[in-house]
């Protein structure tokens, strides 16, 4: 497996030499996850960083009932991380589950050390990471907020509609913070405009 995509991920935030690219995934190591396995498990401290080459990852946890909710879903390519556990090196609060056969690219905190302190590039990208991902997630926070079920459906529809094709209709439903019947009526209601 060739680190083609993952270098290339390196490329699409700022510029970057190649040589760079190539000295921070230098110690990256290839895997496979198959459809349905954890990544990472609730309550264990995660050593590892992971860049999703090809799949769809979920976080989820579970409400007061017991439910799954879903928290997040990953989308290749991007990097796939309880960030909090893994530099703060503290048991993470989610669960992460491969949604459909995945490959990444990992490596440990020494090595995101060594390169925070030898490179600055790899430093801006880092930066660049944290802010895209804070972006996010404040962005689904006032989404979940401001917005119907029936317009975060179909922003998710619009932004990602690859989704609907690779990911439970039980599990989308999760997400947009609604039931699976909502999400069906919403479906066929849609679909009538």
């Amino acid at each position: 497996m060739t680190k083609e995509a993952l270098n290339h991920y390196f490329h699409s935030l700022f510029p970057i030499e190649d040589a760079i690219v190539c000295q921070i995934t230098k110690k990256f190591e290839s895997f496979s996850l198959k459809k349905s396995e954890l990544l990472l498990a609730e309550n264990r401290i995660n050593n590892k960083t992971y860049f999703l080459e090809t799949g769809y990852v979920r976080s989820y946890t579970f409400d007061s009932k017991g439910n799954e909710i879903t928290t997040n879903l990953f989308t290749a390519p991007c990097f796939v991380n309880d960030f909090l556990s893994f530099f703060k090196e503290q048991p993470t609060k989610e669960n992460y589950e491969t949604l459909t056969d995945c490959s990444f690219w990992q490596t440990d905190l020494e090595t995101v050390q060594e390169n925070f302190h030898s490179i600055p590039e790899f430093r801006e990208f880092s930066r660049m990471l944290f802010v895209i991902n804070y972006y996010k997630l404040h962005d689904r926070v006032l989404e979940m907020a401001k917005n119907t079920a029936e317009e975060r459906y179909l922003n998710l529809l619009k932004n990602q509609p690859a989704i609907f094709q690779n990911v439970s209709l039980k599990i989308i439903a999760s997400f947009l913070g609604i039931t699976d019947t909502s999400l069906s009526r919403i479906r066929k209601k849609t679909a009538l405009l």
